[in-house]
């Protein structure tokens, strides 16, 4: 759990890096209509998320480092406290609870919107919200029209500024509770990793297996998977984001997992292929080996000041040699990197930035040049070969798809896989698989 000192903490350095005489406006998630009157579970805002740890939709965040104040100002709005409303769709913290849980200067309700964002910024030089939040948007452009109509108080703030580079570049880096939750979602996923291998047999659905890997979450404290889960049987492997997971697993079959849990927001993000038969086939084995041996090369050197772009590199070096030795690929190593001939079987990145979302966010790019990786970063490595059922190569290989994904924390030193829970090399894959 990251505690509310952690989250107080966070809005502080927030504050810190805004222009002086700034507020802050940050809004949460709303209630997403999915049919009718019935909304889809909710999920709270990231950003929101990451500065309050605050569940309940429709809530606004203030920050106010204005020169009047001896310390960061910090405010927040909240849904009204309503009987009837809460005994159909659930309980309220309400503004007066929420002042003394959240250690606020101020709590307010969500009725009284325009008039605190009008009187929070009156007086303030800069404003930071949300540029691409519509909600914020509306909300700040009403507030500065209204202060703009008094120009003898002169009191509408001078400048607006996207208030997302400076928290997402804050959310990049992971303090050691952040961690902690990170490597609790890998052991989550990796058990539920494990639990799909030991269930699958000829004859089952790829969702039976997509109801393995929920109820192992569900059953370990994680409500929900982090994304739309992955599971790939057959030349389903070779479509990188299937989500049907609809067709029968046929005997034969490798069957590509890529799932992870959502543990206190925090995502873990595992990819694993297996045989549903217990034992690779020959043509399986070499196409899987190279995977790995692709993925180990990269994690025997990746650590801080490397780049994605370098690790990618190492693995399309791996990759085309062995394609080469499969011949799947000819010619030299060297012609095939140049005509980047692997994408055909290998056309995606290497990994991406984990947190708070799947694909985290973070700049991979700082001043034009490829950012290197940094102690506190949280990244996957996830090589692949995909080779499609019509793909121009010895028949034995069509319809192979292949991906091992693990997550790592950059440290000092190197990285530290924190999802090495569940196997990936073939012989304990295979001892899993009997074992079931």
């Amino acid at each position: 759990m990251i505690s509310p000192q952690e989250f107080i903490a966070r809005q502080h350095r927030l504050l810190a890096l805004c222009e002086p005489e700034s507020v802050c406006v940050i809004p949460a998630a709303s209630l997403v209509t999915r049919s009718r009157d019935t909304e889809y579970t909710f999920r709270q805002d990231s950003d929101f998320w990451y500065l309050t740890g605050f569940a309940e939709p429709d809530a606004w965040l203030l920050l106010s480092n204005h020169s009047q104040f001896s310390d960061p100002y910090r405010a927040m709005v909240f849904r009204p406290k309503d009987k009837q409303a809460e005994i159909w769709q659930g309980r309220r913290l309400g503004a007066d609870a929420g002042l003394s849980e959240f250690s606020l200067d101020e709590a307010f309700v969500s009725d009284e919107l325009p008039h605190v964002l009008k009187e929070w910024l009156g007086g303030h030089d800069h404003v930071y919200f949300p540029f691409g939040n519509m909600a914020a948007s509306t909300e700040i452009q009403r507030a500065c029209t209204t202060l703009a109509a008094a120009p003898k108080e002169n009191l509408a703030p001078g400048a607006l500024h996207d208030i997302l580079p400076l928290i997402h570049e804050m959310r990049l880096f992971k303090s050691s509770c952040e961690v902690a939750l990170m490597k609790a979602a890998g052991k989550i996923s990796a058990r539920a990793h494990c639990r799909a291998m030991k269930f699958a047999h000829p004859g089952c659905f790829e969702y039976q297996l997509e109801a393995e890997l929920h109820h192992e979450f569900a059953m370990s404290g994680a409500r929900s998977p982090a994304y739309g889960t992955i599971v790939g049987s057959g030349d389903n492997a070779c479509i990188l984001h299937y989500t049907e997971n609809a067709d029968e697993v046929k005997d034969g079959d490798l069957i590509l997992i890529d799932a992870g849990a959502e543990y206190f927001g925090y995502a873990g993000d595992i990819t694993r292929t297996f045989p549903v038969s217990g034992t690779f086939t020959q043509p399986q084995r070499e196409i899987y080996q190279l995977v790995l041996d692709a993925q180990m090369a990269i994690l025997d050197r990746i650590g801080p000041r490397m780049t994605l772009t370098e690790a990618g590199n190492v693995a399309a070096e791996v990759i085309t040699e062995g394609l080469i030795k499969l011949g799947l690929l000819s010619g030299s190593v060297a012609e095939n990197l140049e005509a980047l001939s692997y994408r055909e079987f290998f056309m995606h990145g290497i990994g991406h930035y984990l947190g708070l979302d799947v694909h985290d966010v973070g700049d991979y790019r700082l001043d034009g040049e490829e950012r290197p990786l940094q102690p506190g970063m949280v990244i996957t490595i996830e090589p692949g070969i995909y080779i499609a059922p019509d793909a121009d190569v010895d028949a034995q290989y069509r319809g192979i798809g292949v991906r091992i994904e693990d997550n790592l924390v950059i440290t000092a030193t190197g990285a530290d896989v924190i999802t090495s829970d569940v196997p990936k090399e073939i012989d304990q894959i295979e001892a899993l698989m009997r074992k079931s």
